[in-house]
């Protein structure tokens, strides 16, 4: 469902469609109710208990605005909310100026069952004031300073948009321009430049797509079952009517003319789908791991954690396969809310689509339906650092005999391994403790903290063999640290980034948000909560 929006404002903008409003004048704190799109549970059409703490929630912010950071021009929109057994409600916000989005603006509002506010977290926007919202910098002149510096995607289109930028906690005006277009083998590929829009200086760059490098591979599972639909012509079709995803073909179409409607559907006369070959001719092949492996995901989001799919809304994804060509890569595309997997190059790797790979895709969707982590700086490897853990719990979920589950992510389709949880810096590039300098790496090398502390976490330091595979974890400070188990861990760090995270957490936040929800869980007294307090000191996150 859309949810209501909250409008700090003395005009209520217009185009916006399906909300209810709440206004709040310059100078006082009055509350108007419209009429409001109710979310009935019952006959008599009463509030859902999230329409109802919704409504708390925006009175918590009316009551405490300088706690929000909540004034003149302010339109709150209602991302997630999250209702603990205990009644205890977090209601989580982005926020607006003068209908512009305000990147690093969000916040969740922790209160009782009661609507007594129990506290916030923060992304670093505060206070949000600008003398005009009128840029200096036109779009075209934008469009094209963005194209400029996307030199190796060709033709490219450039999107500019007009937000407050305040990620940095410094509110000001500024153009975000996705560059998207195609890469150098035919894959979906894209830059994102955010500039000043008074001065035109370039403030951000970084990457459109969320990516899991390496290589791909097809019939990773071996034999699965999977769940299809019958159609009125007696011809089976890869649709899954118990999750609700789609498995497609992208006809080796690059992202730029692909939508959720794009693409061919998979149709058999026979139920029987795949050759289970790798550089298969059947272009089915690829697309039953794809299938199977998105059921697997869905599963263990809502086994572990009572998530009705990626946005929780039950509502299945899109997944490609045979994205672009020669492309040996996978990526998980918000806008489109589609998975996309490519052929890989042709002649040493078969398509991207393992267990954990594809688990480690859909969790980026989780993780924009929820924390939505910049993925830039420490929060993009904490953004990357998700998807590598919970692609990982799927593998473990699934507890498949072929792709067995291990701490080596990609292992199936990038062997030996595109990164391990005990030591990332086995790869040479990924860090193991946290330092000044993390937050300049790449995000998939600076999630090698957030990787390393889960490994810790779950299963201890030292040497050990699990599962047949041998691992070495040091620490930091050169402590010795017993894990709790990897179902804890997952569902500590699943509390911290639905409940506590926002979208600029960084490392030290991150620790804060795994003890707040190791308290929620456990306990402040638990072992629990004592280990992840040890297990973040030992890589240097205190």
């Amino acid at each position: 469902m859309r949810r209501p929006m909250l409008v700090a404002s003395t005009t209520i903008l217009t185009g916006v469609v399906c909300c209810a409003t709440l206004t709040l004048p310059a100078q006082a704190h009055q509350v108007a109710t419209p009429a409001r799109a109710m979310i009935p549970t019952a006959a008599d059409g009463r509030q859902s208990r999230e329409d109802e703490a919704i409504t708390r929630a925006e009175a918590n912010v009316t009551r405490h605005p300088a706690t929000f950071g909540f004034g003149t021009g302010q339109e709150l929109r209602v991302r997630d909310v999250l209702i603990d057994q205990d009644g205890t409600e977090h209601v989580r916000f982005d926020r607006t100026y003068r209908g512009l989005p305000v990147i690093g603006g969000d916040f969740v509002v922790h209160q009782g069952a009661d609507g007594r506010l129990k506290g916030a977290s923060r992304a670093k926007a505060g206070a949000v004031a600008l003398r005009s919202v009128t840029p200096t910098v036109s779009a075209t002149r934008t469009e094209t300073s963005a194209l400029s510096h996307a030199p190796g995607i060709t033709a490219a289109e450039a999107t500019p948009e007009l937000v407050v930028w305040a990620a940095d906690g410094a509110p000001r005006l500024a153009w975000r321009t996705t560059v998207r277009g195609v890469g150098s083998h035919g894959q979906p590929d894209g830059e994102v430049i955010v500039t000043d829009a008074t001065t035109g200086r370039i403030i951000e760059e970084y990457d459109a797509e969320r990516e899991a490098r390496g290589a791909g591979r097809s019939e990773y599972t071996g034999s699965v079952q999977l769940d299809t639909t019958l159609r009125a012509d007696g011809t089976f079709t890869l649709r899954d009517p118990v999750r609700g995803h789609v498995t497609k073909d992208a006809l080796n179409k690059p992202d730029d003319s692909l939508t959720s409607q794009s693409g061919a559907l998979f149709t058999r006369k026979v139920n029987i789908w795949g050759d289970g070959r790798k550089f298969s001719t059947d272009r089915t092949t690829a697309a039953v791991d794809a299938h199977a492996n998105t059921a697997w995901t869905y599963d263990y989001y809502k086994t572990s954690f009572g998530r009705n799919g990626i946005k929780n809304d039950g509502k299945g994804a899109t997944v490609f396969v045979h994205v672009g060509r020669n492309w040996d890569n996978a990526a998980w595309y918000d806008d489109c809310f589609c998975m996309m997997s490519g052929d890989g190059d042709g002649r040493n790797h078969p398509e991207q689509v393992d267990l954990d790979t594809m688990g480690h895709e859909m969790t980026h969707g989780v993780t924009s339906a929820t924390a939505n982590l910049r993925y830039v700086g420490e929060s993009g490897g904490l953004n990357e650092a998700t998807s590598d853990i919970f692609g990982t719990m799927v593998e473990w979920y699934a507890d498949n005999p072929i792709d067995r589950p291990d701490y080596l992510f990609s292992d199936q389709s990038t062997p030996p391994w595109a990164r391990r949880f005990d030591k990332p810096s086995l790869d040479g590039r990924s860090a193991d403790y946290w330092s000044r300098n993390v937050g300049r790496l790449d995000v998939h090398y600076s999630s090698g903290v957030g990787n390393h502390f889960f490994y810790l976490l779950s299963e201890g330091s030292g040497a050990k063999t699990i599962r047949g595979v041998r691992y070495d974890s040091p620490t930091h400070d050169g402590s010795a640290i017993t894990g709790i188990g990897n179902k804890k861990a997952a569902a500590i760090w699943y509390r911290a980034l639905t409940t506590y995270m926002t979208s600029t957490t960084d490392y030290k936040a991150a620790r804060t948000a795994t003890l707040n929800a190791a308290k929620d869980l456990f306990g402040t007294g638990s072992t629990e909560y004592r280990t992840v307090q040890s297990a973040w000191t030992s890589v240097n996150v205190r």
